[in-house]
């Protein structure tokens, strides 16, 4: 394991999540701020009238590409926490006033050399067994336009899996409820 992920504390993380993702005091006045429920849910208030500010805990927006070429399906086996050595498809999170589209074709060529077009919208899936963050994961149908196949950036290694022998250890709930989707979409 790399050195600086040494530290990476998964329950630490998840339980910051699970509480307001540590939010003690105000962003915008820096003044305590104190659970309430609101809209029937619990959230952190800041309690100065002249303020009013509220943390609304949202997911944080994903994308990435489902590629098959010759019925084998593209995975990156994750280089950095959480799930180091686990499978998953490329992708990643959004980078400010990015389109997911673009966040899509981005994170391929950064983790697996790969230049792609997308074809299409695959499904939207909500996630939130990544201790970081929950999130919200866009995945498209890509080709293959150029670039070589290379791991880079998050990936320790990058393959083709038949279905029949993909890894066991998939990263995350969604891209494993993805891999099923497209089996029974797409191969059945």
């Amino acid at each position: 394991m790399n050195d600086r992920h040494r530290n990476f504390d998964s329950e630490a993380l998840t339980h910051r999540k699970e509480h307001h993702c540590g939010y003690t005091y105000c962003p915008l006045c820096g003044k305590l701020l104190e659970e309430e429920t609101l809209d029937g849910r619990p959230r952190m208030v800041c309690r100065d009238e002249a303020c009013g500010f509220v943390f609304y805990q949202n997911p944080i927006p994903a994308a990435g590409a489902v590629i098959v070429r010759d019925d084998k399906i593209l995975l990156v086996k994750r280089a950095h926490p959480p799930r180091i050595g686990w499978w998953c498809f490329p992708a990643g999170f959004m980078e400010w006033g990015e389109h997911p589209t673009d966040t899509a074709v981005r994170e391929v060529e950064e983790e697996t050399g790969l230049k792609v077009k997308l074809n299409g919208f695959f499904e939207v899936y909500s996630g939130n067994d990544d201790p970081r963050t929950n999130a919200i994961l866009i995945l498209y149908l890509a080709d293959v336009v150029g670039g070589e196949l290379r791991a880079a950036d998050d990936a320790q290694e990058v393959r083709f899996f038949g279905f029949d022998e993909l890894p066991d250890k998939i990263a995350f709930e969604s891209h494993l409820q993805a891999l099923a989707d497209y089996d029974h979409r797409y191969r059945k």
